[in-house]
């Protein structure tokens, strides 16, 4: 049997809307490393946001930040920082618009604000057992590997345009992440599929947000959450049906992984 690999993006696909993960997910993941296929996770999340998660699905393979932080079988194997001198220049932009930075390691993440508003209802959202700490500098001599930026649409395209060194995608109304440019998921995935030296015809994503677009793009056998944002579905090969009506299984019957 060819070795088989599949990504899972996190949120709106492993985990539903409520940030819960389905029981019907959970045994799926089950199911197929029982069959002896490799599971593993593409997120835009730091690692330590989903320690738990990979416990519980005991999976230690996965793309973190978007691609720029990749481990395979607990071993990073991919690092890719933001440009620190670029970071510094887009920080004192930041504090003029009064846009607040969130700084973020492999380890631990930082604030540049005291308080703000938006930063908690967007960090909040992810529901999270901690919130980033105060500290201003935290972004000084550090490999950073993401940012969130808190911003509101369009407020994001001048930093696109004053920026190159940088990605900007929006994860929230009030917020963008911050990554290097020409980083994205897909180029996590390749790190690893690289280290299988596995047939792109047995790599599989499943995906929701625009940040899993250019995965959605580039997988083989990729499949798009039913209510996802319309640039993912446009992306995939297959869509499946909502995240909360047994999305993942689905896709996995569709793409004939399961029975």
């Amino acid at each position: 049997m060819n070795q088989k690999i599949i990504f899972f993006d996190i949120d709106g696909t492993l985990y539903d809307h409520d940030k819960k993960l389905p029981a019907s997910t959970k045994q799926a993941v089950r199911d197929l490393q029982e069959k002896g296929y490799e599971v593993a996770i593409a997120t835009g999340r730091a690692p330590f946001m989903f320690e738990n998660l990979r416990e519980e699905l005991d999976i230690d393979t996965f793309v973190s930040y978007n691609g720029q932080y990749v481990v395979f079988k607990g071993e990073p194997i991919y690092k890719n920082e933001l440009n620190k001198e670029a970071l510094l220049r887009l920080t004192d932009v930041a504090i003029k618009r009064d846009h607040p930075i969130v700084y973020m390691d492999h380890e631990n993440m930082g604030r540049n604000t005291l308080h703000n508003e938006d930063m908690t209802v967007g960090i909040n959202s992810l529901k999270v057992d901690f919130f980033p700490s105060h500290d201003p500098n935290y972004h000084e001599g550090r490999d950073l590997y993401q940012s969130l930026l808190f911003c509101k649409d369009p407020e994001d395209k001048l930093y696109e345009e004053e920026f190159p060194e940088f990605d900007f995608v929006r994860w929230h109304v009030l917020s963008v992440d911050l990554v290097p440019a020409g980083g994205s998921k897909a180029k996590g995935i390749q790190k690893i599929i690289d280290r299988l030296d596995i047939a792109p015809e047995n790599v599989y994503a499943f995906g929701d947000g625009l940040n899993d677009v250019e995965m959605l793009k580039t997988v083989v056998n990729s499949v798009a959450m039913g209510d996802g944002h319309e640039d993912a579905i446009k992306a995939a090969k297959y869509v499946t049906t909502n995240v909360d009506e047994d999305g993942i299984v689905n896709g996995l019957k569709m793409v004939g992984l399961l029975d």
